[in-house]
């Protein structure tokens, strides 16, 4: 028996690696994205801060702008909002 193929379609599918599933600010999954970005990826990363909390980077920009600079805290465990050093 002999078989010819004659095409071929490959799929792929990529998913963020973060410690839930939805952004704690947006509620939105992290395979989509936040409300400012039209596109997943690239174009709407996630922050990881050292408390090892995970949000999309435009969700946590605005919150920690929103507030007073002496209260940048963590939405989830109000510890003080730094960016995980890789």
């Amino acid at each position: 028996m002999k078989v010819t193929i004659k095409g071929y379609t490959g799929v792929a599918v990529w998913k963020w690696v973060a410690n839930d599933d939805t952004c704690g600010i947006c509620r939105m999954p992290f395979d989509s994205c936040c409300n400012d970005c039209k596109y997943p990826g690239d174009d709407c990363p996630l922050v990881w801060g050292q408390c090892s909390h995970c949000f999309h980077m435009h969700c946590i920009m605005k919150w920690v702008n929103g507030h007073q600079k002496s209260n940048q805290s963590c939405p989830m465990c109000r510890q003080a909002w730094k960016i995980k050093e890789k």
